[in-house]
């Protein structure tokens, strides 16, 4: 019969495990109340990572904007700034994103420049043709269906619109090392530089471009939806 400190000891270590996977289930579907922290996290830590990926596209003052996979709603609010007289949209698929999102946005929905909806990449609820831009921040990872997503995406861009995908995790970064066991857990993708750009020539979007910062660890990947 085993011990009582083996007993322990083994209590200690399902707690700890059911713990470890409810961290990772919140960091890839955030829930409304608990997934809040890990929200505030996203947006302190995806922000200097999406300054530098919005340095590659044009963004002009009129424009309409989507974040797919909007998370805590920083990445909105920043480009609500850049598109000073446009909109920007945000969806996501977890519905404490959508929450966390709109309170942080609170006072842009209220004056209409900003709207926030609960969906999924796979089945955008938007029409052809509607967006001049396109961005998506730390979440291809968890794309259900790569290359039917990014086509997805390339329904609701504008001719010569941009798809902005931006990554700080991915096969052959200089952090790989320590990324990829924590994202493999996560049941993410794992994309290199060339996989990104054939990715993208793939779904069928033109001007294909891929930026790499190796020292940060960050991947910027760009693609336009051809003119008619």
């Amino acid at each position: 019969m085993p011990s009582a400190t083996v007993l322990h000891l083994l209590l200690r270590y399902t707690i700890a495990a059911i713990f470890a996977f409810f961290l990772l289930i919140q960091v890839r579907k955030p829930s409304r109340w608990l997934g809040r922290p890990f929200l505030w996290m996203m947006n302190l830590s995806h922000s200097r990572l999406t300054d530098w990926g919005l340095q590659h596209v044009h963004v002009e003052s009129n424009f309409r904007i989507l974040d797919v996979g909007c998370g805590g709603g920083r990445t909105i609010e920043k480009l609500a700034t850049l598109a000073s007289q446009g909109q920007v949209d945000g969806v996501d698929y977890a519905a404490g994103s959508v929450a966390a999102s709109r309170a942080h946005n609170k006072k842009l929905i209220a004056e209409g420049r900003v709207a926030i909806v609960h969906a999924s990449v796979s089945s955008l609820p938007f029409p052809d043709n509607t967006f001049d831009l396109v961005t998506a921040v730390e979440t291809q990872y968890y794309w259900p269906d790569l290359l039917h997503d990014m086509q997805e995406v390339l329904r609701v861009l504008k001719p010569g619109g941009t798809l902005l995908v931006l990554a700080e995790s991915y096969k052959k970064g200089s952090h790989e090392f320590i990324q990829r066991p924590v994202m493999k857990l996560l049941g993410s993708t794992n994309l290199s530089v060339e996989d990104h750009r054939a990715l993208f020539t793939s779904a069928g979007y033109s001007a294909v471009e891929v930026f790499e910062d190796r020292n940060k660890s960050w991947l910027c990947a760009t693609g336009r939806k051809a003119r008619k």
